[in-house]
């Protein structure tokens, strides 16, 4: 049976470059997104390259369809050797307020998208660690490192699942389970928040955004994976 690779948050970008990287190696893929609609194409993408692939739809806010979707790749897969969790936004045009302005209920809201990566991990460590392999992968925003007022509630959060990545890849360093994070500062081209900014040059006020390419960033989760030298890539396309 292949090494299954779950692709949680699969959208045009970052996502199915994920899911083509790992792919291309021989994974088989299982994509999770809240947006069925789109399945087909993912699909229909990997198969042309070769890639053998399952989609399941899920808002992973939404726990128990969550987890009822991971329980759902297991049966049809066997197992998940490798998870990787980034999704986006639910509202990409959203702007959140400033770190000065930053409430609890804005702060909840932001770490609503770590709680599900928690859930993702403790549904499939166990099995990882008794197989003595796996890989658990994540993608936050370079605001868990750099200091980005304007980002507010949401550099709060991307620091949670930063530190949440590296300090599993402490604990997991001699279990034969890796742990890493991309750490990412950019548009990412092909994703929705790219193809958003892009349609609309007013949001930029006259400010030139560099790109950052999904498909070298997914190389970089790759090397991540079997190399296991370090926990962390930072990619910083904001100056």
């Amino acid at each position: 049976m292949a090494t299954t690779t779950v692709v949680i948050g699969a959208g045009p970008g970052l996502g199915m470059s994920i899911a083509h990287r790992f792919g291309r190696e021989g994974h088989a893929i299982a994509l999770i997104s809240r947006n069925g609609a789109r399945h087909p194409g993912y699909l229909a993408s990997l198969a042309s390259a070769g890639v053998e692939a399952t989609s399941h739809t899920a808002d992973v806010r939404d726990r128990d369809a969550l987890l009822r979707a991971l329980d759902e790749i297991t049966a049809r897969h066997g197992t998940i050797d490798v998870a990787y969790y980034g999704p986006g936004a639910a509202d990409p045009s959203a702007r959140p307020a400033p770190i000065t302005e930053t409430d609890v209920p804005g702060t909840k809201e932001a770490m609503s998208w770590v709680y599900p990566a928690i859930d993702t991990v403790a549904a499939v460590l166990p099995g990882m660690l008794e197989r003595g392999e796996g890989g658990l992968l994540f993608a936050g925003g370079l605001s868990s490192v750099v200091p980005m007022p304007l980002i507010g509630n949401l550099a709060i959060s991307a620091a949670a699942l930063r530190n949440y990545a590296v300090t599993l890849n402490a604990a997991l360093a001699d279990k034969g389970v890796y742990a890493g994070t991309l750490t990412i500062g950019g548009l990412i081209e092909r994703g929705d928040i790219h193809r958003m900014v892009t349609s609309d040059s007013d949001r930029l006020g006259g400010m030139t955004v560099s790109t950052l390419d999904p498909d070298e960033l997914a190389d970089a989760a790759w090397d991540l994976y079997t190399k296991r030298d370090r926990a962390e890539v930072t990619f910083n396309a904001l100056g």
